[in-house]
């Protein structure tokens, strides 16, 4: 056994926030984040186009609708991919970060097509809404995951009640 081995003090919890961001998980993330962008707006732009003028009309406002709805949220992991990595390379704080999150909303959003309209889409755009729901989810996952981490390193210490009050006041108006 190693004797050089050292042990972190329990008493302070690790910044998942600070970790993950430096993280080589972080790095593979971003990456396919933004490859799924730039393999997205590809197929849109080429590919896709040709596809969707031969498909029925109600096939291609399908078409329209969806694409819209999935440019809508890879522009949202982009943002969200693009803020964690300026935390990452010390660009912004992660308190601006949190700012940011105002700006930067990672909303669900639901298929609004019927599911035999769905079935009509090429198969190449429904292969990109399925990844890009999938990488919706694990980034929403995420930002909760570091959103509660940051709320717990900021709470302040329970000895004193009146600072805990006014934590749990600006917590509870998204100030926390």
């Amino acid at each position: 056994m190693n004797a050089d081995i050292t042990f972190r003090d329990t008493r302070d919890p690790v910044d998942f926030g600070r970790t993950f961001v430096h993280s080589d998980a972080f790095r593979a993330l971003f990456r396919d984040g933004m490859a799924l962008v730039e393999e997205t707006a590809a197929y849109l732009d080429g590919e896709g186009r040709e596809e969707s003028r031969l498909l029925p009309r109600q096939a291609a406002l399908t078409y329209a609708s969806e694409s819209m709805r999935l440019t809508t949220r890879l522009m949202q992991i982009a943002s969200w991919l693009l803020v964690q990595r300026a935390v990452a390379e010390g660009e912004i704080t992660a308190e601006d970060a949190l700012r940011e999150k105002t700006r930067v909303r990672l909303t669900r959003q639901e298929s609004a097509s019927p599911l035999f309209d769905a079935e009509a889409l090429p198969s190449r755009l429904k292969e990109l809404i399925g990844a890009s729901v999938r990488m919706h989810s694990r980034i929403v996952h995420l930002d909760g995951v570091l959103s509660e981490a940051a709320a717990r390193q900021q709470q302040p210490e329970a000895d004193s009640p009146v600072a805990m009050q006014q934590w749990l006041i600006r917590s509870a108006f998204g100030r926390g």
